[in-house]
């Protein structure tokens, strides 16, 4: 069973063709849908306007926390407790301690140069458009009744699986994507060092050169009084 398409169906048809009851009055299920997805994009939107960049990744986790909570809506327990474990746990910390090793937290960014925001809206733009085409040519229809196996076994099986619902290839891609961040941070870490003892150089060399003025104008000193 393609568990996922058919959790992708079932959400992507809510979203085109909200349900109402008789009374044209939203349901509690619906309202909580619409609270959880405008806290998503409220937090992703934060998360990539604001010029802090702590910030910026303190966002991002409640973004992600949001689309757990989403996952929670759609009674996917197991896939929100990944999102929460991998995401929140694993991706946004490692973010956080990559900040942390730059030693540039609590720094704002500087202000984006005009003519790149204005690309950046274009291309919003364009991504928005190109995502509504491709949803409004596809034929949404109800879920049914059909019970959705989003048991551990069933997806261990089309996560590790070579074959036609099988999503074997994006794992190790993903793998791949975590060791290049992995390998970024080290190389940030260590940029961060250099920059740090070569600042400790000058600063040494400084108050060396403060010492060395000291002694000399001591020593001047004592040549005029004597």
């Amino acid at each position: 069973m393609k568990a996922e398409a058919f959790t992708i169906d079932h959400l992507l048809f809510t979203i085109d063709h909200p349900p109402f009851t008789k009374n044209n009055h939203l349901t509690a299920s619906q309202i909580i849908f619409y609270i959880i997805s405008a806290f998503i994009l409220g937090t992703g939107l934060l998360a990539v306007t604001t010029r802090k960049i702590f910030r910026s990744a303190i966002w991002l986790l409640f973004s992600l926390i949001g689309i757990a909570a989403l996952f929670f809506w759609m009674e996917l327990e197991f896939i929100a407790a990944v999102q929460i474990t991998v995401y929140v746990g694993g991706i946004v910390v490692l973010i956080i301690f990559s900040i942390f090793l730059t030693q540039k937290s609590g720094n704002q960014m500087a202000k984006p140069v005009r003519s790149r925001a204005i690309f950046a809206g274009i291309a919003v733009l364009i991504g928005f458009i190109l995502s509504y085409l491709l949803i409004s040519q596809y034929d949404f229809q109800p879920a049914g009744n059909q019970p959705l196996d989003a048991s551990v076994g069933n997806i261990g099986t089309q996560l590790m699986s070579t074959g036609e619902h099988g999503y074997a290839l994006p794992f190790e891609a993903v793998s791949i994507l975590l060791l290049a961040a992995m390998i970024g941070c080290i190389v940030i870490a260590m940029k961060a060092d250099k920059k740090q003892e070569t600042r400790n150089k000058a600063q040494d060399n400084t108050r060396e050169n403060v010492q060395d003025t000291r002694d000399k104008n001591e020593e001047n000193e004592r040549i005029i009084n004597a």
